[in-house]
């Protein structure tokens, strides 16, 4: 394929040649279908686990997938960055360079004084003795000092500029570095412009309309806003972000450190107005923006000193990554991954981040678009047959594995054994017999070379008659849903068993009746979406016989099918139906219950159905009550571990529609 061009607008191609550039409108419509199979399997083991639909989706984002991060590894990543960040730096460097200055300054001073013989050195002395302890009442005692030092003069007037350097920091980025060796013509732009911009919001607070204003300003001290803002709101959003950061920063200190930053603010520049046009500023922001954090902290334990300016981008910093853990917690109402801010989290944790937070979120769209969910009567999520047939798809996708891998059963693949060709055609898969559709194999080959592939035929190609069984068979499937199924870890598995049995009826046995039969105190038959979603409930009880009840009824409801039990426990019956309807519970097992089982045995064998028991577990009441069974009915019993028991099901099914 030719190299990609910069896109320059359109061009007119030489004849003969071709441009070829990006697609810009809309999805690319050569890119592979998105995959949701590994997020399709993960979220139905969350849901026959007893997960709802929503908290299963939930799950699924939070642990990712196979290759991919989930939400919880992002936000543990956010979480250790910020922990990092306050483990290493503490906040009150301006404070300690400040210290170090005006101790530079005095002693500067102080050696001076001494070698001079006055009263006027001596009192300067005393005046010097005399000032307050704290840092920020003795700068300010010494704002009209008239220094003899050299030394001690420069000194202290750096600590002016650093004050005002790093209060305008806090509020206008790269301020600080933008006002080193500041001049006092320099110092009077910076307290003219806090004055037009107090002016521009308070017109702005009152409604007036700042159009020209706020055009005005930016064309006269546009410079000191490198965000560019366009209107007087996005000024304000700009403003009152790193107003607020500011003030956490300033809660974080201690209040004798807050007290003594106060303080020191009215020596900025040494000129106490710039301190009073940001007091305003900070005020009219607060009141414009009250939903931004004014009252937050962090605590900063580290040793490495930050100035009031870096402190602040840090308190920014850490008011984004906890904007993006609630992001990522995607716990408030309404929450959806689109939520994410994705260039935040690209600056905070790095390009894969993003990467993993766009497939999620892609993820999450294709899974709705593929409607895997729908909404029931009752307002409740479940899952949509698309995502049934799905699921059964790969549960079945697994056990013919399993069954090649055991055995090598070449029928297992076939969707009907007599032969006769049903019309349809699938693609050929390992195991397959059936003679091939050569026009539809000759087809997909044409097109695949028309995509540029040079091979003549390949194995995708190949498409195969599906045939069409001469019999039918009813098939009542009965499993255990009593609360040991649940506890000793053979829910799912059963879960899965009847997802695979019914995507092979329904899509290579459609002739077939199949009906599916749980039975814990009670039975009842019960559809896919509903055994795929039930929950394991405590409930004593082991009704056989109410199951077996329901599948004679719907054997006899098809009496011109091939009749097939297949019955899924993992204990003795102890419970039993009476004629009223109220199930008896006892356990060991009563008389009347095995009574009961077996009588309705007995039926099953004389509409000579194929019944076969899948035992569980190794219970040697359960092992002698269905050899019990298999005599009386000719019946079998098959005691698959639980890996095995969907390819046991399956393969038991085939061979009774065999026999």
């Amino acid at each position: 394929m030719a190299a990609e061009i910069p896109d320059e607008g359109p061009r007119r191609p030489r004849p003969g040649r071709y441009s070829y550039g990006r697609f810009y409108d809309g999805p690319d419509p050569l890119a592979p279908p998105f995959d949701i199979r590994e997020a399709m399997d993960a979220l139905g083991r969350d849901v026959m686990e007893g997960t709802s639909p929503r908290q299963a989706m939930r799950e699924l984002m939070r642990r990712g997938l196979r290759d991919q991060q989930g939400l919880d590894d992002l936000q543990r990543r956010l979480n250790e960055q910020r922990r990092r960040l306050q483990r290493e730096n503490r906040i009150d460097g301006t404070l300690q360079e400040i210290r170090e200055l005006l101790d530079q300054a005095l002693e500067a001073e102080r050696n001076s004084l001494q070698a001079e013989d006055s009263d006027d050195a001596r009192f300067r002395e005393m005046s010097l003795d005399a000032l307050p302890d704290s840092t920020a009442g003795a700068v300010n005692e010494l704002q009209n000092y008239d220094w003899r030092n050299a030394e001690a003069r420069q000194a202290f007037q750096q600590i002016q500029d650093l004050m005002g350097r790093e209060a305008l920091d806090q509020r206008f980025q790269g301020m600080k570095e933008a006002m080193e060796n500041a001049t006092p013509e320099d110092v009077e732009q910076v307290r003219e412009m806090l004055s037009d911009l107090n002016d521009l919001l308070e017109s702005h607070g009152r409604g007036e309309d700042t159009t020209e204003q706020f055009a005005e300003f930016m064309g006269k001290h546009g410079q000191y806003f490198p965000e560019n803002p366009s209107t007087t709101e996005e000024l304000i959003d700009i403003l009152a972000q790193r107003s607020a950061a500011a003030q956490r920063m300033m809660n974080s200190l201690s209040a004798e450190q807050r007290a003594e930053l106060e303080g020191l603010m009215q020596s900025a520049f040494g000129d106490p107005r710039l301190a009073e046009q940001l007091s305003r500023l900070d005020s009219q922001l607060q009141a414009m923006r009250p939903g931004e954090d004014w009252d937050g902290q962090g605590r900063f334990r580290g040793d490495s000193p930050m100035g009031m300016g870096e402190a602040t981008r840090a308190m920014e910093q850490l008011g984004q990554l906890d904007s993006l853990s609630e992001q990522l917690s995607q716990s408030y109402p309404g929450a959806r991954m689109e939520d994410i801010d994705l260039e935040a989290l690209e600056a905070s944790l790095g390009r894969q981040a993003r990467v993993d937070a766009q497939r999620l979120a892609e993820l999450e769209r294709e899974l709705e678009n593929q409607g895997v969910f729908e909404r029931g009567p009752d307002g409740s999520l479940t899952l949509s047959p698309k995502a049934l047939r799905q699921l059964g798809q790969s549960a079945l996708r697994d056990v013919v594995g399993s069954l090649s891998t055991r055995r090598g059963e070449r029928e297992t693949q076939r969707s009907g054994a007599a032969g006769d060709a049903s019309g349809a055609t699938r693609p050929w898969a390992f195991g397959d017999t059936e003679r091939w559709d050569t026009s539809r194999t000759l087809l997909n080959a044409e097109l695949r070379k028309a995509g540029g592939d040079p091979r003549a035929l390949d194995v995708t190609d190949v498409e195969i008659v599906e045939t069409e069984q001469r019999t039918r068979a009813a098939v009542a499937l009965c499993v255990d849903t009593s609360w040991s199924m649940v506890a000793d870890g053979r829910w799912v598995p059963m879960k899965r068993t009847a997802l695979a049995l019914h995507h092979l009826v329904s899509t290579r046995f459609r002739g077939d009746a199949l009906q599916i039969i749980t039975f814990g105190r009670h039975a009842q038959t019960v559809d896919l979406g509903q055994l795929t979603g039930l929950e394991g409930v405590w409930e004593q009880g082991t009704n056989l016989h109410h199951a077996l009840l329901l599948a004679g009824r719907h054997l006899r409801r098809h009496s011109d099918a091939a009749p097939v039990v297949l019955v899924v426990t993992d204990g003795e019956p102890t419970a039993h139906l009476e004629p009223d309807g109220h199930a008896v519970f006892d356990y060991p097992p009563s008389p009347e219950t095995l009574r009961a089982t077996l009588n309705e045995v007995d039926v099953i064998a004389r509409l000579k159905a194929a019944l076969t028991v899948f035992m569980l577990g190794e219970d040697p009441r359960l092992e002698a009550f269905v050899d019990m069974v298999a005599r009386r009915s000719g019946g079998r019993v098959i005691a698959p571990d639980l890996d095995g028991l969907g390819a046991a099901v399956v393969s038991d099914y085939l061979s009774s529609r065999r026999r």
